[in-house]
């Protein structure tokens, strides 16, 4: 794919900052009174600190080491975000930061021009299978946008926090959308994925659906799927959008039916848009296969005797050089028993 060589800047200056001021260092001193003094002189310490006295037999105070304790402040404030990480060894703060970089300035997401600009520093086109890929593993609920909570758990799901790590993994996601139960929940997530859900769509745009169709089946087309999508592009009037049920149902279709169409059955559950498309199929290929007779047969018929059949001058020159041939130098070289 080619290494992706824009970098990302970090919008703000700190994220984080450790809070609380440590005083200024303790100090060790000793104070001796001596026996019978009345009053002692006293040093005020600048901190709390612990005292270790020992009391002669005497009543005379021997040596008196006051030990400061070390300070510690009562609140230390949370550690920076860059120092935490996932059990993974993430960095919750590098995923924040990358989303900052593409953030909308009024909304908390991702929209329609910071996409395109995460796309071009991945190095990969919007409108290609690996974006639909990516968006899949997110989780998005909407196309062309990823909000903070989508960013940042797809981010912990794919295991990157970089865009040299969301690049990297691109391989193993396409991998992993091979597996079979895998790819049936990308399928059906593509359907939800294409729905505008602020104006609650429940069914798909006709050529939203046949690009989604196009898409999904990227690495691993079905034989079936062109014809399917020439149906729907050529029959607009009768086809205005695609139901849950009709998508999900297709993944089924092209898993259950042949190519030739020979084991497809009305009377199975199928919904009521594959009956005409078999129909519509079935007589498309009638037709192309009377166009190729016809081609066939007028190919035959401008072989015409002046084409096909040599002239009468060429029979006698052909014949005149038989004879030459056969009667003269043949003969004369011997080539005959």
């Amino acid at each position: 794919m080619g290494q992706c060589v824009t970098k990302c800047k970090n919008p703000t200056s700190s994220l984080g900052s450790k809070s609380g001021d440590k005083e200024s260092g303790s100090k060790s001193h000793k104070k001796a009174g001596s026996a019978g003094s009345s009053g002692g002189h006293k040093e005020e310490l600048s901190g709390p600190c612990s005292k270790a006295t020992n009391e002669l037999s005497n009543g005379t105070k021997a040596l008196e080491v006051t030990v400061e304790t070390p300070i510690i402040p009562a609140v230390m404030g949370d550690l920076r975000k860059e120092d935490c990480h996932d059990r993974d060894g993430l960095s919750m703060l590098r995923i924040e930061e990358l989303f900052l970089c593409y953030k909308d300035d009024l909304e908390d997401a991702i929209l329609e021009d910071g996409m395109e600009r995460f796309c071009n520093d991945l190095c990969v086109d919007p409108a290609e299978f690996r974006v639909l890929v990516l968006a899949w593993k997110f989780q998005a609920a909407t196309m062309c946008k990823f909000t903070r909570k989508e960013f940042v758990e797809g981010c912990k799901a794919i295991q990157a926090d970089s865009l040299k790590g969301i690049c990297s993994r691109f391989s193993c996601m396409l991998l992993e959308a091979q597996g079979e139960e895998n790819f049936k929940d990308l399928y059906r997530f593509t359907f939800q994925f294409g729905l505008d859900a602020e104006e609650g769509q429940r069914s798909l745009q006709r050529d939203i659906a046949i690009a989604l169709w196009r898409l999904v089946f990227t690495q691993d087309t079905p034989m079936i799927l062109e014809h399917w999508l020439d149906f729907l592009a050529e029959n607009p009037s009768g086809i205005r959008g695609i139901s849950r049920d009709t998508w999900n149902m297709f993944l089924n279709f092209t898993q259950a039916i042949g190519p030739d169409l020979s084991n497809y059955s009305e009377d199975e559950a199928w919904p009521s848009l594959f009956d005409t498309f078999v129909e519509w199929e079935l007589e498309r290929r009638k037709r192309e296969e009377q166009a190729l007779m016809a081609k066939e047969e007028e190919k035959e018929g401008m072989c015409t005797e002046t084409e096909c059949s040599p002239s009468t001058d060429r029979i006698e020159t052909e014949g005149s050089r038989g004879s030459q041939t056969w009667g003269g130098p043949l003969t004369g070289n011997k080539w005959y028993l």
